[in-house]
């Protein structure tokens, strides 16, 4: 269809960690198939190079770049990058995010400062540096993946996660007024229990589940869902896509819940 046709679009982490489809990696792929430019941005140069060449494979454009966006030198030669191979960004997608398990007594500082700097401190990095661009352009569409445990209690201890994409939130929804006016676009995506090679790939998560049996801790993630199944990173491309194209032009500052029901669900 085409519905990001003459775009550029950056997806921050669109590599995967291990074989299968990350979030980050399927919303690339969901970008270029839909006309999109692509900016493949992730810390693992080979993830990123894989997303890249599928992209090529099915005759999109894209192009792969490797950056520890926790840093801010590390994000202003990223979007230069990007601006030097297709003049402009229609599109960020921040999509980097790490889970560490315990609690506000397990965790310790080092930790904790990790956690931020991962998954939150990128996100504004990116922002800070894209947004000028997007009042020049006249505009521009940001997705922030945040996550359902940023409003709920999911019955894992992983405070900092949390946390963290919490304060996601809040600075999507104050950027969003902020730039309202610019016609620069802020939203969130708020996945919820996904398949995905992050969370296979989370000893401390397969550990609080299920004593480290992955497949176990499938079924039990399973059956916390209201629709008998978790989502998987197609679901997120797809709310990604919405919220890059102009059929969203009007909407900003939401949280997208993709979660098959489960924070609607009183238990």
């Amino acid at each position: 269809m085409e519905r990001l046709k003459g775009k550029v679009a950056m997806v921050v982490g669109a590599g995967s960690i291990g074989p299968g489809w990350g979030n980050g990696k399927a919303t690339a792929v969901t970008f270029a198939r839909e006309g999109a430019q692509v900016f493949c941005v992730d810390r693992n140069a080979a993830a990123a190079q894989e997303t890249v060449d599928i992209i090529m494979g099915e005759g999109g454009k894209a192009t792969a770049f490797t950056a520890d966006v926790s840093r801010e030198a590390e994000v202003a030669a990223m979007v230069a990058a990007c601006l030097k191979a297709y003049g402009r960004i229609d599109v960020l997608d921040n999509n980097v995010g790490i889970a560490e398990m315990g609690s506000v007594v397990e965790v310790n500082e080092a930790e904790w400062d990790r956690v931020f700097a991962v998954n939150l401190k990128s996100a504004y990095f990116a922002m800070k540096h894209v947004i000028p661009l997007m009042q020049k352009q006249g505009g521009g569409s940001i997705i922030n993946i945040s996550s359902v445990a940023s409003i709920r209690h999911l019955g894992i201890s992983y405070v900092t996660y949390g946390a963290s994409k919490a304060a996601m939130n809040q600075m999507t929804r104050t950027t969003a007024v902020q730039f309202a006016k610019d016609h620069v676009r802020v939203n969130c995506i708020l996945p919820g229990l996904m398949k995905t090679p992050m969370v296979e790939h989370s000893a401390g998560l397969a550990a609080s589940y299920s004593a480290g049996d992955v497949e176990a801790m499938w079924r039990a993630r399973d059956a916390q869902v209201p629709m008998g199944h978790m989502g998987d990173a197609w679901d997120v491309a797809n709310a990604a896509l919405f919220l890059a194209s102009d059929e969203s032009r009007y909407v900003t500052g939401i949280e997208l819940v993709v979660d098959g029901g489960v924070t609607v669900k009183s238990t």
